[in-house]
């Protein structure tokens, strides 16, 4: 059986099944005859996006468009294997992001650096090179369509900056991928349910502020997250969520960045701040989700650091 959920406005949430459910999304939006497919998932990703289509009753030739947001693996590692499948798609990407899907190499051993070859096959198995005439780039407010539906993209940098989000005119949300943040489902009601992901390389505390009022000026009513699911009102985060970039900054203007133990400190630092400001106090089960995005965040923090003291 097919893991998706249905939202409102023919879009749908599909679990990634990424290393576990409900980590990651991917959402398939339908309009008329034709389909877009925003995120990828991993190469293992792919066989529920097949079911949810077969479910859905939807042929693999009405898929217009693959969408990664940004090329990091756990939104854009599938995209070969998407493509490979919907024989008759364009995949959208940013032009900074377009040549490691043309050319998957450089992203690929750099991954493999990270996690090492098995852990990197294990996590997301086969990534092959796209043929550049399968893929469109997406320049800053550009314009696509599907069914007649109107996708507005949005250069985003700040987590990435090979990232844009995506406008749905219809219904009035935003496919944020990661740059309006994670929230998983424990999450969701809290009062500052939603946190900033920053891991390396290409944090930037001023750019994702100006991200994050760019994606307002367009007054969503709801964010679709990669990392997890629909969240609506999100003008009721604002203030708290720049608030939160503003405190992983402070943390390490605070830390003395040359201390022996600096990369363990400012990891369990950033745990302390992050799980008083979701719950007011170390709560067991924020821990226990939270924990490899607080160790990336805390990674992605010291290279930002790293390279504001250097510059």
């Amino acid at each position: 059986m097919a893991e998706y959920v249905a939202l409102a406005d023919d879009v749908y949430c599909i679990d990634a099944l990424y290393v576990k459910p409900r980590v990651a999304a991917i959402y398939l939006l339908r309009q008329a005859d034709e389909v877009a497919i925003v995120e990828t998932g991993t190469y293992y990703s792919v066989p529920n996006v097949l079911a949810t289509l077969a479910e859905l009753g939807i042929a693999k030739s009405q898929v217009k468009y693959v969408i990664p947001t940004h090329v990091h693996l756990d939104h854009a590692g599938g995209a070969s294997e998407m493509m490979r499948q919907f024989d008759q798609a364009s995949l959208i990407i940013h032009p900074r992001g377009a040549r490691h899907m043309i050319d998957p190499q450089k992203l690929i051993a750099g991954t493999i650096d990270v996690y090492g070859e098995e852990t990197f096959n294990q996590l997301y198995g086969s990534i092959e090179p796209i043929p550049e005439t399968r893929v469109k780039l997406a320049q800053d407010l550009a314009c696509f369509e599907v069914g007649g539906r109107e996708l507005v993209f949005i250069d985003t940098p700040g987590h990435a900056r090979h990232h844009f989000c995506i406008y749905d005119q219809v219904s009035g949300g935003v496919f944020t991928g990661d740059t309006f943040g994670i929230s998983y489902a424990p999450m969701k009601k809290l009062a500052r349910g939603l946190i900033p992901t920053t891991p390396p390389v290409q944090f930037d505390p001023p750019a994702l502020h100006q991200s994050i009022s760019r994606i307002m000026s367009f007054n969503p009513t709801r964010l679709y997250l990669t990392h997890y699911g629909e969240f609506v009102n999100p003008a009721a985060q604002v203030s708290s969520f720049n608030q939160w970039i503003d405190e992983y900054a402070d943390l390490c203007r605070q830390m003395d960045s040359t201390a022996a133990d600096y990369a363990t400190s400012l990891e369990k630092a950033l745990q302390s701040v992050i799980l008083k400001g979701l719950a007011g106090d170390d709560n067991a089960i924020l821990r226990r989700i939270l924990r490899t995005d607080i160790r990336l965040n805390a990674q992605g923090l010291a290279h930002w650091w790293s390279n504001t003291q250097d510059g």
